[in-house]
């Protein structure tokens, strides 16, 4: 496995990764195909990975760069693709045919939670070493190589990592992200004016495309996930109480806020539901001397737009790539600043078109009822272009599909 112990808590490998969510085990399944050893660790268990996922949409580029490495059979297999999603106002609605105005791309939809467990087990058939429940204790940096510690949660000991290189993949809140020293990297925040309140339901799609509704009272969206779950986002306040939102209120508002005309929500058992803070986050560089840093661990970025997935999975690809490369040719650490190079001006798109089609669908949250006019009808301006206009619509439709 590429791997060896050194004594009964150390062990020494070639690069360690720090979570096996879509960035963490995306990069074990590439660098495992080329003969470069690595150790996966991360603090939940399994099934607690695995419940812990809930995107479902996919890029094509996403896909097409995990088909590069052999890590797509699954979503062909068992997801399916969309090419449209409606606008859908109070008394008409508009569908939006992306994919003909992406030249033939789209989205794939199939679960994270599915995506990422079949990551893992391919990672695991392929002999590869996961250390689960063992959470990041420290990570300390030196001459020649990192030592990461681990606490073993079942064991109460801790384990020792020696390795060449980290991937901090172990989200906001992971260790990788807290032991960067401040003045190492510049951080650029945003928290933006809006709240969702998300949720997930064991009901049927009641649409085969994605809904965004448009309400005096707020944004409301329908996304489906598979044949039995869907997905409801409902805008609220931005500190809104959980507990005020009963499943009963939640169907109520969904009913009002997306309904049309001969239209019937399909509903369910509501199994999760969380109020969503809508927030931008940015560090740079994505390297630290020998630690590089992916997916939420990197960027946090709101879910309007369906980009955290996707970016997670797409900095994997590239981290991957450019470590192997370093290995393959000798090069010196400082090859390591490929990575950012490469990723941070699509990270940085994605936020443009995330925060550009937050404010596109949502009513003004602002104070002054003079703001909220003026804003609201930029809002109403920048979504009738999307039919009036076929420059605005293309360059949306390549955005919002994911196209490199």
């Amino acid at each position: 496995m590429g791997y060896t112990m050194k004594n009964n808590n150390t062990l020494k490998t070639s690069v360690c990764i720090l979570g096996s969510g879509p960035a963490g085990i995306t990069l074990g399944n590439i660098l495992l195909q080329h003969g470069i050893d690595c150790i996966v660790a991360d603090r939940y268990d399994r099934k607690e990975i695995y419940a812990r996922a809930r995107a479902g949409v996919l890029e094509s580029t996403t896909v097409s760069q995990l088909d590069k490495h052999g890590l797509a059979e699954t979503i062909y297999r068992n997801g399916y693709t969309h090419d449209s999603c409606e606008f859908r106002y109070p008394n008409h609605s508009v569908v939006f045919q992306y994919g003909k105005l992406a030249d033939g791309d789209v989205h794939y939809i199939y679960p994270q939670s599915d995506l990422n467990d079949d990551l893992i087990q391919k990672y695991l058939d392929n002999r590869g070493k996961l250390l689960l429940r063992h959470e990041g204790k420290d990570i300390e940096q030196r001459e020649g190589g990192v030592t990461v510690t681990l606490a073993d949660r079942d064991n109460n000991t801790d384990v020792v990592i020696e390795a060449d290189l980290v991937a901090g993949c172990d989200g906001y809140h992971g260790l990788s992200r807290n032991t960067i020293p401040e003045d190492a990297v510049d951080i650029y925040e945003k928290q933006h004016p809006y709240g969702w309140l998300a949720i997930l339901a064991y009901a049927p799609p009641s649409a085969h495309h994605v809904i965004y509704s448009l309400h005096p009272e707020g944004f409301g969206a329908h996304m489906p996930r598979n044949q039995k779950i869907s997905r409801y986002y409902l805008q609220v306040p931005l500190h809104e109480d959980l507990a005020e939102w009963t499943d009963e209120r939640i169907w109520a508002t969904l009913r009002k806020r997306l309904h049309k005309d001969g239209w019937i929500l399909n509903e369910g058992e509501i199994f999760d539901k969380r109020v969503l803070s809508m927030r931008s986050y940015v560090l740079e560089p994505l390297r630290h001397k020998r630690l590089l840093m992916a997916g939420d661990a990197a960027h946090i970025i709101t879910p309007c737009g369906g980009k955290g997935l996707n970016l997670a999975v797409q900095d994997a690809v590239v981290v991957g790539e450019t470590i192997i490369e370093y290995y393959r040719e000798s090069r010196d650490l400082s090859f390591l600043d490929r990575y950012s190079d490469i990723r941070l001006p699509f990270i940085w798109r994605a936020q443009e078109f995330s925060r550009s089609m937050l404010h596109m669908l949502h009513r003004s949250a602002d104070s002054d009822p003079e703001n909220v006019r003026f804003l609201n009808k930029l809002s109403e301006s920048k979504l009738s272009q999307l039919s009036s206009s076929r420059t605005f619509a293309r360059d949306f439709a390549r955005n919002y599909v994911g196209i490199l």
